[in-house]
């Protein structure tokens, strides 16, 4: 039988898919901060709307530039992304203190994150819920290491729980 489930933590049920290391830049600061509150809004050209916290430093550095990386890491970075959130981009530089090495992006001045399986270079192209920190970015640019094939990413639950992607199976022989 179900029990009543506390609303303050209903999101640790539907966080949608892998936790995220969203990289900004703008003149001379960069940051990079984990995110989860995202979601696929169209296929082609791709466009997800995540949320940015004014909280944090690169929510600024998102509304100067108009631009960013969605940096999709693995099981292999969770310490570097727990550190990462556990301090803000303002008052330190999180590239250098959690060794994170980067390439230059093609078509956004954020950049990419080498040791990320797939990197995702976005423009926003909507901010009209304000409100709620919204941003709607269209993907203009994707990036990923053909010699990962079934990466383990990381997968928020909630209050410094993480779930890790396992297996992948095949169903598609029984879908319409």
């Amino acid at each position: 039988m179900k029990k009543r489930f506390p609303l303050s933590k209903v999101y640790s049920l539907l966080e949608p898919g892998p936790l995220l290391l969203l990289t900004t830049a703008h003149r001379n600061a960069s940051d990079v901060m984990p995110m989860t509150w995202y979601s696929l809004l169209a296929f082609e050209p791709p466009q997800v709307a995540c949320v940015v916290s004014a909280g944090n430093h690169s929510q600024a550095l998102l509304r100067a530039s108009k631009a960013c990386v969605l940096n999709i890491p693995t099981v292999e970075l969770a310490k570097q992304v727990v550190g990462c959130g556990n301090c803000s981009g303002a008052e330190v530089d999180k590239f250098a203190k959690f060794a994170l090495s980067c390439s230059a992006a093609e078509q956004v001045a954020a950049p990419l994150l080498d040791d990320c399986f797939a990197s995702l270079e976005c423009r926003v192209v909507d901010t009209g819920l304000r409100r709620y920190e919204q941003f709607v970015l269209e993907v203009v640019a994707a990036w990923v290491d053909p010699k990962v094939k079934d990466p383990r990413t990381l997968h928020h639950r909630g209050y410094g729980k993480f779930m890790v992607a396992g297996e992948s199976i095949k169903l598609r022989s029984r879908m319409r």
